[in-house]
């Protein structure tokens, strides 16, 4: 069989707020955030062909991501491999990276729900819109923001969507260079520091900068230079509404960005 290949761009996503409501029994938190896809993408080129066995191959231009079994678009593969009994295939993705990892705008999650999207598409859709979304939701809490995009208020751990009217606006984006923070790190410091009173909650937008910003003078070092600027998601990338952050050392710098009105979605070429 000749090859059949797609290629999938993949939107990045900032919280333009977040708001923690209380520890789930599964180990996940409610919340109650406003997410919005901007246009900053990865891209995903996915070829498949029959083959005797199943083989999953990852590869990529960057230095920052596992591309085995680790990878979350790897997990992808598989979950849509089984949910379809897909015959044995050879399945190629070249990942090109140009969000920044561990940065709290969803890089690996835009790419996984692209995976699925993307796989779905090259296979003659065997799954529904809503069964797509329910892979998305076991595979992780942004992955279904991610496939829909645009602007939604987003509930349960993340995946409860309900669609609010899009509104365009230019963002900027920095990032400490050195510091990648886990969503992982960032709810327990949460926890933490949930368990002690503190007033000073409410001025943040986002809980998750609330819970962090003590902890990193990195973090501290945009506030203090930006004040508007909230933290997306897990950190540590800030963003500004209707602003341009100045080049400095030490820190990765995207200006004149603009929110969009879609997810992640085919392009040619």
């Amino acid at each position: 069989m000749d090859n059949k290949s797609i290629k999938i761009q993949c939107p990045a996503k900032i919280n333009l707020s977040l708001k923690i409501l209380n520890k789930r029994e599964d180990g996940f938190h409610n919340i109650d955030s406003i997410m919005q896809t901007i246009n900053l993408f990865d891209y995903l080129t996915i070829t498949v062909q029959k083959s005797p066995k199943f083989e999953i191959n990852l590869s990529g231009n960057s230095t920052e991501i596992p591309y085995d079994e680790k990878n979350i678009v790897y997990k992808a593969c598989l979950l849509f491999a089984e949910h379809t009994n897909l015959l044995p295939h050879k399945i190629d993705i070249y990942i090109e990276k140009h969000i920044p990892v561990a940065a709290g705008l969803a890089g690996g999650s835009t790419d996984a729900a692209g995976t699925l999207y993307g796989l779905n598409k090259l296979f003659n859709t065997p799954l529904t819109r809503e069964e797509l979304h329910d892979l998305c939701a076991r595979l992780g809490s942004d992955l279904n923001f991610c496939l829909e995009g645009g602007r939604q208020r987003t509930t349960g751990r993340g995946e409860v969507l309900q669609t609010m009217p899009f509104k365009e606006f230019q963002v900027s984006l920095i990032k400490p260079l050195n510091l990648g923070i886990s969503a992982k790190e960032a709810y327990t410091k949460f926890s933490r520091k949930h368990s002690v009173t503190d007033e000073l909650r409410t001025e943040f937008l986002n809980d998750l900068e609330w819970a962090l910003i003590d902890d990193y003078k990195e973090l501290q070092t945009i506030k203090s230079q930006y004040p508007a600027s909230i933290m997306s998601g897990s950190g540590s990338t800030y963003f500004g509404i209707g602003m341009e952050f100045e080049k400095h050392d030490g820190f990765w710098v995207k200006n004149n960005l603009c929110a969009i009105p879609y997810g992640v979605k085919e392009i040619q070429g």
